[in-house]
Parts: C-alpha cells; sequence; structure tokens
C-alpha cells in the first residue's frame, strides 16, 4: 500500500477488513470491502471479499485484512475544555487557567481523541469556558478542519438552578462563580428555564445538559459533610418539565446529570433523552424496569470509569462500588432491555484513555460484542438518533456508528483480538477514518495538509 490513498485525484476509497465489527448483529463479519465517497465523507457500498470478486483495486486501496475494523468509537459524555483532576483540581481549572490555555488544551484532547480511535464525541459542557465549544467545533469539522478531532456535538454552558453549582467562594457566598467565572449557567422558574434554553440553542448547542441533582448544600462541609456530599433535587417538576418540553420542541435532545432516584423517576415520566451516572440505580427495581420498557427512549450513559478514576486517585472505593452495584443489576435486567451508551465523562481522567469505560464494562461482566455496540451503533442512537441524512449534510447531520451504505464513512482497525483480549486490542487503535479521510495509518497519525 502506498501513501497515493492521501491523493485527492480519485473520488473513491476502498478498504478491505479481514474483519468487520457489526453492531446491529452484535458479530465479527469476514472478508468484507467498504467503498467510501471521500467527497461527502459517507460510505456508499459494503459487500462480502471473496477470491473471486471482480473490482479492481490499485494503489488506492486500503489494505486492512490483518485488523478488525469498528466503526469509529463514540463517547457520549466528555468535558474537552477539563484536563484530569489528578493533575489539576476542578476548581482550580476553572479559576486559574485562562480561557486561552483552556482552549488550547480542548485541541490537543480533541486530537488525542480521534488517535484513541473515537471519531465522534458529545461535550456535555464547558465547565467555565464559556461559549468556546462552538469555535472548536468549526475547527473540528468539514473536510479540510483546522485541527484533527472527532465530530464534535456540543451542550454549551449546562444549565443548573441558583446556588447548586461551583465554583464558590468563600467570602461572598451568595454570589454565584468566582472571580466571575460560573461553572454553569443558572435558571430558576419555568420562564426562565425557556430563555436559557432558546438562548443556548441560539448560540449553537447540539443539545441541552441540565444538571437535574446535585450536591446543593455542599457549603456545610466543614460542620456536616454527610449532607454536604448528598445529592438534592435541584429542579422542581414543573421545570423539569419546561426543560424537556422546550428542547423537544426544537427537535433537540437533553441530557440530565442524575444520581437520585426520585429525580430519576420525575426525569424518565417527562421523557428525558439520556440520564448521566444514575449511581444509585441499583437501590431501585421499580427504575430500571422502567428503563428497561420497550416503550421507553431513554439512554443510560453510567460514566463508570469517572467514578472509578476517582477511587483510584483519592483511595475511597465507596462510590465506585456503589457503581459497579447498579451496572451489574441493570444487566442482570436483561441484556439490551435498558439502552446504554458509552460516556466516561472523559476530562474527570485523561482524554486519549476514553477505552477505560469500555474496559470496565466488560471487567464488571458486560460481554463484548454488546459493549461494543454500546460504543458505536449505541453511541449514535444517545447523540442522534434520527435518521436525516443527505449528501455533504455537515459533519453533524450524518448517521454514524454503524458501517453501512449511506453512513458516515468513520472507522477504526484493531490490532489484536477482542474475543481473548478484549482490554488490550482496543487499545491497539492502527487506524482511524473520520468523514472518509485518514488519520491513522499503521499506528502513526497522518498529518493534515
Amino acid at each position: 500500500m502506498k501513501l497515493a490513498i492521501f491523493s485527492a485525484m480519485k473520488m473513491f476509497s476502498k478498504i478491505l477488513a479481514g474483519q468487520l465489527y457489526d453492531p446491529h448483529l452484535r458479530q465479527l463479519v469476514p472478508n468484507q470491502l467498504i467503498t467510501v465517497c471521500r467527497s461527502t465523507g459517507l460510505i456508499t457500498h459494503v459487500e462480502t471479499f471473496t477470491a473471486t470478486t471482480t473490482t479492481v483495486f490499485d494503489d488506492e486501496t486500503i489494505d486492512l485484512r490483518h485488523l478488525t475494523l469498528c466503526p469509529g468509537f463514540v463517547d457520549a459524555h466528555v468535558h474537552f475544555f477539563l484536563h484530569s483532576y489528578a493533575e489539576t483540581s476542578w476548581i482550580d481549572q476553572l479559576t486559574k487557567e485562562s480561557l486561552a490555555e483552556r482552549t488550547i488544551r480542548a485541541t490537543v484532547h480533541a486530537n488525542r481523541t480521534l488517535m484513541a480511535g473515537y471519531t465522534s464525541v458529545r461535550d456535555l459542557g464547558t465547565e467555565g469556558a464559556e461559549d468556546a465549544d462552538i469555535g472548536l467545533r468549526k475547527s473540528l469539522s468539514g473536510p479540510n478542519p483546522l485541527i484533527a478531532g472527532p465530530r464534535y456535538f456540543t451542550a454549551n454552558r449546562a444549565i443548573v438552578s441558583t446556588g447548586s453549582y461551583g465554583p464558590k467562594g468563600a467570602v461572598r457566598v451568595n454570589k454565584e462563580g468566582l472571580d466571575d467565572v460560573v461553572g454553569a449557567e443558572a435558571a430558576d422558574g419555568p420562564m426562565e428555564c425557556i430563555r436559557v434554553v432558546r438562548r443556548q440553542i441560539g448560540a449553537g448547542a447540539d443539545c441541552i445538559k441540565i444538571y437535574a441533582d446535585y450536591p446543593v448544600r455542599s457549603r456545610l462541609l466543614d460542620v456536616s459533610p454527610r449532607i454536604a456530599g448528598k445529592s438534592i433535587r435541584t429542579f422542581n417538576y414543573d421545570e423539569l418539565k419546561i426543560l424537556i418540553n422546550t428542547v423537544h420542541q426544537y427537535n433537540l435532545k437533553i441530557a440530565a446529570h442524575a444520581k437520585t432516584v426520585p429525580v430519576m423517576q420525575d426525569l424518565l415520566e417527562l421523557g428525558i433523552d439520556s440520564i448521566e451516572h444514575g449511581s444509585e440505580l441499583h437501590t431501585s427495581v421499580e427504575i430500571i424496569n422502567k428503563l428497561a420498557s420497550p416503550l421507553c427512549r431513554t439512554v443510560w450513559v453510567p460514566t463508570l470509569a469517572a467514578y472509578y478514576s476517582i477511587a483510584q486517585r483519592t483511595g475511597d472505593s465507596s462510590v465506585w462500588d456503589t457503581v459497579k452495584k447498579s451496572f451489574q443489576a441493570v444487566l442482570a435486567a436483561g441484556l439490551g432491555n435498558v439502552a446504554i451508551a458509552c460516556g466516561g465523562d472523559t476530562g474527570v481522567f485523561n482524554h486519549g484513555e476514553n477505552a477505560l469505560e469500555m474496559d470496565l464494562m466488560v471487567q464488571l461482566g458486560a460481554p463484548w460484542e454488546w459493549v461494543l455496540r454500546w460504543a458505536t451503533l449505541g453511541g449514535w442512537e444517545c447523540i442522534g438518533g434520527v435518521l436525516e441524512s443527505e449528501p455533504d449534510g455537515g459533519d453533524n447531520a450524518v448517521p454514524f456508528g454503524w458501517v453501512k451504505e449511506g453512513w458516515a464513512a468513520d472507522l477504526v482497525g484493531l490490532e489484536g483480538n477482542l474475543a481473548t483480549d478484549f482490554s488490550a486490542t482496543i487499545r491497539r487503535v492502527q487506524f482511524v477514518m473520520k468523514r472518509g479521510r485518514v488519520y491513522k495509518l499503521r499506528g502513526k497519525q497522518v498529518p493534515l495538509s
């Protein structure tokens, strides 16, 4: 194979796959030939390749028969404007790192994420970096992006209730934020909730993220640590209803940070699109049964990797033990009954290590075939999910997560055996294609030209 594959002279590329993971069948399909249109970035044809196949191959055919090909991985919960808390605390990142520094870091994070095989992500809040995600999305998009990175779906600033979120100062205790930095946008009452949703959608958000519960009484830490650390409701029922309904009027999706059972109960009743975390799910068979109902369209994003990483950093495994119970309780409800997407809350730990979420799922008993489905097609169902594909319709206007005609030409090539060495194989990313363009070949990044 020659480097001529990067030439723009021909409109189509052909890719030979020794094994191709099909998330719909949840199995590896041998000897597949994939044809990609470079101008649209879409897959035009997928067929079985045999010794008698008459298709003509040339120097621009990409031979990946030695690898296992998958649809590009999807991380449904990242924060590109944060970096590992093991390096710098959340509050110090927001109050001691400039917007310019945080944006530069975000470009590095985007590149590391793509090189790890993640071709699509959903960023659920800039965490004090204002509207920098909108400009970053533009820089990552199109056939000739300014920087290398995944398809980037943004939730802009996230929405909280007054007084519930940080950063919080020690002197002016009644002021929102610290040094004019707020971690999310506050809204109270139905009318203000409508206004904030509309403002963020008008600013360019792909989706909306709310904090439906949170440790609101965190200032009690010095006198009552148990109460200070307890998540409680942030929005009342009417506020949740208007937030969700307003987002749906715009045909967008809304994600909710939620851990407590009463709040998750309300969110499911009101038709929330995804529940992030859900760490107390194991305490309610009723909630798990609702998630498992054929009528439920809510996707669960368990963010195992964030909890695991925090436990490793602090030495306190109590919350991680709780999260493990919730994940295993959902597995016990029957594979495929609950819609799941992989999202690690990446940013709490290092970008580029996104595969930790998949690894932990397998360690906790999920079959690798299902985990790969949750990390590919499950990501599409969580982030996109409405088939409105059109040729050259833009990076965020086409379906992804499945190697299928008319879907995004987003591919990752893995070295190893998924069945016998899943943990190592998902990290041995030798090939990455996004939007029909090769970004990694033979394990090395291909520079943007």
